[in-house]
């Protein structure tokens, strides 16, 4: 049994305990012991070559037809078998459970009908969407959102089927995969998220790589008046915000403003000393009171970067400037406690010891907007916009 582990995402997809065994197979029979007995295990059958996806997306593979000479596909008696699940009907794929967020994407996407699309968190992620993991808050897969006009079904284990009217402007193919629009699939998020928070979330990851602006979902949502969640999506287009990095700097600037009352805030808006040298881009500022804010994730206590953030607070309140952090799991009444001790603090800080401005100097290349984002070029981009890649961020 060494070397043989039941994993829990292969338990998600719904395998059998057997089913789910994940390790290397030997090419002789052997014998594995199922709830204290002994079962004897057939050798498996080679996998053929798989199919690749699209030249863009390495280790993206397509699904198997079947194969009756089982050189291109499994024979119809080994998708009966242990080895391979189903996909979709005529579809399969090798037992072990997809070991991407875009494999997943991409095996959802045969319950599509001719006319319907990938939609939601899966389509944005596949637009390059770096925050969008399809991950819950519990750390469970969530199901990939197809629109399917003519389904007669809404769910499929892993795959959530919606029926939603669709029109044919709203669809693209990218990658090799049919997807609705950036922002029809955010418009969907927005909808259907469990909170406003959850809607605003959505709507400023989407921002964040530049695949929708506020302007351009808030003329969608305009167009979409009977449409169910409608209200959620147009109070949290009122709370978006397109230059906030992360979710939690999203949970950050609501507990902030709406939560406890104060603001206006900015998102990671440079500062700057009175002599044009840039300072530090926080997470929040308010420009107003002259206090700042940024959320602390686990990585900032190591000692070697919380040696830094000490030199960066130090740094701020030296130009006149309170600082707040927050930490993950901070309840939220505490954190507001501390906002409201950091603005009396500031109220008592007299003027000639502001000596900082959010003014940029006139060579400074401003990137808060979605606008001004997408009128990069592609050195710029490559040089400003680096950490909003799919690549995991430091």
């Amino acid at each position: 049994m060494a070397g043989l582990t039941a994993t829990k995402p292969a338990l998600a997809y719904g395998l059998s305990p057997l089913a789910a065994i994940t390790g290397p197979v030997d090419d002789s029979e052997r014998d594995l012991a199922v709830r204290g007995r002994v079962r004897r295990v057939r050798r498996r059958a080679p996998i053929p070559p798989a199919e690749p996806w699209h030249s863009a997306r390495p280790g993206v593979e397509r699904a198997y037809r079947v194969d009756p000479s089982g050189t291109a596909g499994p024979t119809k008696g080994q998708t009966d078998g242990r080895y391979w699940r189903t996909v979709a009907p005529g579809w399969f794929r090798p037992v072990e459970p997809p070991t991407s967020v875009e494999q997943r994407i991409v095996e959802a996407s045969y319950r599509m009908p001719a006319f319907g699309g990938v939609t939601g968190w899966a389509a944005l992620r596949w637009l390059g969407g770096r925050w969008f993991e399809g991950i819950g808050p519990d750390g469970s897969l969530l199901d990939v959102p197809v629109c399917n006009p003519q389904s007669n079904r809404n769910h499929w284990p892993g795959v959530h089927l919606t029926k939603e009217r669709l029109r044919p402007d709203e669809l693209s193919t990218h990658e090799g995969l049919r997807i609705t629009s950036a922002t029809r699939s955010v418009l969907f998020e927005m909808r259907h998220a469990a909170s406003t928070r959850a809607a605003v979330r959505a709507l400023d990851m989407a921002c964040f790589n530049d695949l929708v602006s506020l302007e351009e979902v808030r003329l969608l949502v305009e167009g979409s008046a009977a449409w169910e969640g409608i209200q959620q999506a147009r109070d949290a287009l009122g709370l978006g915000d397109e230059n906030a990095w992360s979710p939690a700097e999203v949970d950050l600037r609501l507990t902030w403003t709406v939560a406890a009352g104060l603001g206006p805030v900015r998102c990671n808006a440079p500062i700057f000393d009175l002599q044009g040298r840039h300072l530090v881009t926080p997470d929040l500022v308010d420009p107003v009171h002259g206090v700042v804010g940024e959320y602390q994730g686990g990585h900032h206590f190591e000692r070697s970067q919380r040696r830094r953030d000490v030199q960066r607070e130090t740094l701020l309140r030296d130009h006149g400037l309170e600082y707040v952090e927050c930490f993950a799991g901070e309840h939220t009444d505490r954190l507001v406690a501390r906002l409201r001790s950091a603005y009396a603090r500031a109220a008592r800080l007299p003027e000639s010891q502001r000596r900082w401005t959010l003014t940029p100097p006139r060579d400074w290349i401003s990137t808060v907007t979605v606008a001004q984002r997408r009128g990069l070029g592609p050195r710029e981009r490559t040089q400003l916009l680096a950490h909003r890649t799919l690549r995991p961020v430091a």
